[in-house]
């Protein structure tokens, strides 16, 4: 029999936990390590395979670092607010703090089962009044920096749920959560101005070691584009409008114009004749999530009966309404130049528009590609760079356009009608107009309302206590003698997790989000693991904030994540992503219990490389079972006694332990998890070979194992009489010496040809070489028998042998 996990996995999280053995040290003279892995919305179903496969990879780098003498901080708390917790209280009516709290204990519970090695002593709570106070001052922060603002914006409003839903929380049209039908309408909201760092936020990505594919998405998101805008007035009113466009050199292959169906212009410019099909359309349009429009490839429309007038030719262009053209995009109108647009393109032919070749190239159109310039009076034989330029110039000079550059990044939208979030620290003034409130008066705690559900109206819950929503005004907030109104809308899920990689590194601290000496200390985070799933989400949200309290005075990196890593998704035994519907879910709770958690965390880095997407194997997981099963075994009997012996290694187990070391120890820096348990493989494989069980190769050997199974380690180093934690012991070294082969096999080539290879001591001579080559039969057949002309010998590498 090997070890019982069962038995000693409690005795040593007791142990950890009682000598603080994971306590990072704010300002020790160490070298600091920032290891974080995201942190988890405390759900009621529990931790899943997903958590463990994020969670052991950035524990293992921790407990790694340690050993090599590093000051870690590996915290772990909980993205507590959110709406799963507020639906299942407008379905039971238990209150969500409750139902969050009982969840996040669950968690707690599980997290230390697997032995991650976190400062259980900084755990956070987005939902506790003491962090969210925090995250209110940031918001005043940038409410004082005028990047915080309300705003009538187009949403995506979810009648089932009666809320906003952000568009990473819709799913082909629907809500993430219950599959709901989520529409259009416009409703105010507070909106973060995001959009003032987009420049920032592209050139940061050029300082930060993160995949390049997460990097491409930020920047493909945020959209860079340099061009012209335009102005078109309509014909017979006094009403104009802009244009933004990339290619202001195909202005004269205009032949309509597409606007947004919410775009105010519309009501104004429609002919009474287009007006009920215009107002059907743009009814039809608000029934439409942005993500329904986006993914819509049928062209549909309607004509205004209003035309725009061309700023250069005075030709009268149709003005057309589309839902392709979306109003928070650039100006909420395009000009169409349907020869050289696809999207165009199909639109023109669809209601039988005309279409005009500007450009040559292509034996059809559309025609996308760049070439010379046609049909466009001034511009004609101008390449594009020329004519962009040209055309750039001329309408600044008759002051109907300028050069612009423009991104696709939107700002932030930040509010919710919800009533499991933080409160606005925030107050409406009759007169005063709106106010944020003294810091002293923080944290501005949730009232208790009747019920959690907003109004069929958007209202949100907070608004029904009218006790609480009434503020008097004082002098300190310019608003003496009012009564002023509280905002009733809560703040996103993604506010507490935009920040709290900061509250980490000092989070008792009751007069400020963090001390100037922890943040100088250990900002940035050194190493981040999450899903690539937040590429647009969180990590451009996290990347803005802390810009922000760079600009503020508050931080010293304007970057939170230096290093970057995502872990692959763990699939079902079908290859199918795990889930209810298909039954094919793994409790990681289950198997845990059934094989242990050492077992569990070295299978999900045995699996295949960090980043990719690897199918779950029970047969797998056996296997890596029976590997640690190998190893307890050549330390202990079947009873627990120690039969590891003192006894002297050979020289060819002496060898390979060094050449493991030195193997595991570099994969565990590149993050090779897999490779490095594949070398330990085969250093387990050549003890049981050689039948011998010396300890000066186990103890090593248990120290190499230990970030991937640290109980097991844990137990088996106490047995063999190690001093202290096998979790603090410094990591082994490697012997150069002894990781040097005594022979290498090297290519012989004649006039640089192969012709064989030969195996020689390491450091042989030329002689010695040559000799050896002269015994290859392709060798000498190459040589004719004769001597060579001259000889270019690499030691090590190569022997070239030239023959005239």
């Amino acid at each position: 029999m090997a070890l019982n996990h069962t038995e000693f996995e409690k005795k040593w999280q007791k142990k950890w936990e009682e000598q603080g053995a994971f306590k990072a040290v704010n300002g020790s003279n160490k070298p600091k390590y920032y290891a974080l892995g995201m942190f988890p919305y405390p759900s009621g179903s529990g931790l899943h395979l997903g958590h463990i496969a994020s969670y052991t990879p950035t524990d293992i780098m921790a407990r790694y670092k340690r050993t090599v003498g590093f000051n870690v901080l590996n915290p772990m708390g909980y993205d507590a607010f959110g709406l799963p917790a507020e639906q299942y209280a407008i379905q039971t009516g238990i209150h969500p703090a409750i139902t969050t709290e009982k969840a996040i204990a669950s968690f707690r519970n599980t997290l230390k089962s697997f032995g991650f090695s976190f400062d259980w002593s900084r755990e956070i709570s987005t939902a506790d009044s003491k962090y969210y106070k925090w995250t209110q001052f940031i918001f005043l922060k940038l409410m004082e920096r005028g990047l915080a603002y309300q705003k009538e914006v187009p949403v995506n409003w979810c009648p089932a749920l009666k809320t906003v839903l952000a568009n990473d929380e819709i799913i082909d049209g629907k809500s993430e959560r219950g599959g709901h039908p989520v529409i259009r309408v416009p409703m105010k909201q507070w909106m973060l101005k995001i959009t003032d760092y987009a420049e920032r936020l592209l050139e940061g990505l050029d300082r930060v070691d993160w995949p390049e594919r997460t990097k491409e998405g930020q920047r493909n998101w945020i959209g860079k584009s340099e061009g012209a805008r335009v102005t078109f007035k309509v014909d017979g009113t006094g009403e104009s409008f802009e244009v933004f466009t990339t290619r202001p050199d195909t202005l004269f292959g205009v032949t309509f114009m597409v606007m947004a169906p919410e775009n105010p212009l519309v009501s104004k410019i429609t002919a009474m004749a287009h007006k009920p099909q215009v107002d059907d359309y743009v009814a039809a349009t608000a029934r439409k999530s942005e993500v329904d429009r986006k993914a819509n490839t049928e062209k549909t429309g309607a004509f205004t009966g209003a035309y725009a007038v061309h700023p250069i030719t005075g030709h009268h262009i149709p003005i057309w309404i589309a839902d392709y053209v979306l109003m928070d995009y650039g100006t909420g109108a395009i000009m169409a130049v349907p020869g050289h647009d696809a999207r165009d393109f199909e639109f023109a032919e669809t209601f039988k528009m005309p279409v005009v070749r500007v450009l040559e190239g292509g034996d059809k159109l559309p025609f996308e590609g760049d070439g010379t310039l046609v049909n466009s009076d001034f511009l004609n034989g101008l390449s594009k760079t020329a004519a962009i330029q040209k055309m750039i110039q001329h309408l600044e000079s008759k002051k109907i356009g300028q050069k612009e550059i423009q991104y696709k990044l939107r700002d932030w939208l930040f509010s919710r009608q919800r009533y499991w979030g933080e409160p606005f620290p925030v107050v409406h003034f009759p007169k005063a107009g709106m106010k944020g409130l003294p810091v002293n008066e923080l944290p501005l705690l949730l009232p208790e309302v009747a019920d959690y559900e907003p109004s069929d109206k958007g209202e949100a819950p907070l608004a029904r206590n009218r006790e609480w929503t009434q503020y008097p005004g004082t002098a300190a907030i310019g608003a003496a003698g009012e009564m002023g109104v509280r905002e009733t809308d809560t703040m996103p899920g993604s506010a507490g997790s935009s920040w709290y990689f900061l509250r980490y590194i000092d989070p008792h601290n009751d007069n400020a989000p963090f001390s100037p000496e922890a943040e100088k200390y250990w900002m940035p985070v050194d190493l981040y693991v999450g899903g690539p799933e937040h590429t647009v989400g969180h990590l451009l949200y996290a990347r803005f904030w802390t810009k922000v309290l760079f600009d503020a005075g508050l931080v010293t990196h304007d970057e939170p994540f230096k290093k970057l890593a995502h872990q692959g998704m763990i699939l079902g035994e079908d290859h199918q992503k795990m889930s209810k519907s298909k039954n094919n879910g793994i409790a990681a709770d289950e198997v845990s219990h059934k094989y242990g958690a050492d077992a569990l965390r070295t299978f999900v880095c045995f699996m295949g490389p960090l980043e990719s997407e690897k199918p779950w194997s029970t047969t797998g997981i056996e296997g890596v079972k029976r590997f640690l099963d190998r190893v307890s075994r050549l330390i202990v009997s079947d009873d627990g006694q120690l039969i590891a012996t003192a006894d002297a290694a050979p020289a060819d187990i002496e060898k390979l332990l060094h050449k493991t070391i030195k193997k595991v120890t570099e994969d565990i820096e590149k993050m090779n998890f897999n490779t490095a348990i594949s070398a330990m493989m085969i250093l387990v494989n050549e003890l049981y070979r050689a039948n011998v069980k010396p300890k000066s190769v186990l103890k090593p050997l248990t120290q190499l194992l230990m970030p991937f199974a640290p109980y097991m380690a844990e137990e088996l180093w106490e047995k063999m009489g190690g001093e202290g934690f096998v979790s603090l012991a410094p990591w082994p070294k490697y012997d150069t010496n002894l990781i040097a082969d005594d022979t290498v096999t090297i290519g012989v080539q004649v006039n640089g040809k192969m012709r064989g290879t030969i195996e020689i001591p390491v450091d042989a001579s030329e002689e010695a070489a040559l000799t050896a080559a002269k015994g290859v039969e392709n060798v000498m057949a190459a040589l004719g028998n004769k001597q060579p002309d001259k000889v270019i010998y690499k030691a090590g590498k190569i022997l070239n042998l030239i023959v005239k």
